[in-house]
């Protein structure tokens, strides 16, 4: 479940963090969590895709890592994060 060079692009300019940036946690994090969403749908309609499923767990530790970097490193740009993705609770 690959992004499109068009939902990147949306993505990068709503989560970075300066005018160049392409690459902070916030628009990883961003990406990963477009990624996670498309993938369980995709694994609702195909229980049985069990290589897919692995996937999403390794999508799934990512984010939890790169999360747990931006907490440590900054709790309000954490929090504000995991509120415009809507993860967490």
């Amino acid at each position: 479940m690959a992004l499109t060079q068009q939902r990147k692009i949306e993505l990068i300019s709503l989560y970075q963090v300066h005018e160049t940036d392409t690459g902070s946690s916030d628009v990883q994090v961003a990406m990963l969590t477009d990624r996670i969403n498309r993938l369980s749908q995709h694994l609702q309609a195909n229980k049985k895709d069990h290589s897919s499923r692995r996937g999403l767990l390794k999508m799934i530790g990512q984010r939890k890592r790169l999360l747990s970097y931006i907490q440590k490193d900054n709790r309000d740009k954490y929090l504000a994060l995991i509120g415009r993705l809507g993860i967490r609770g």
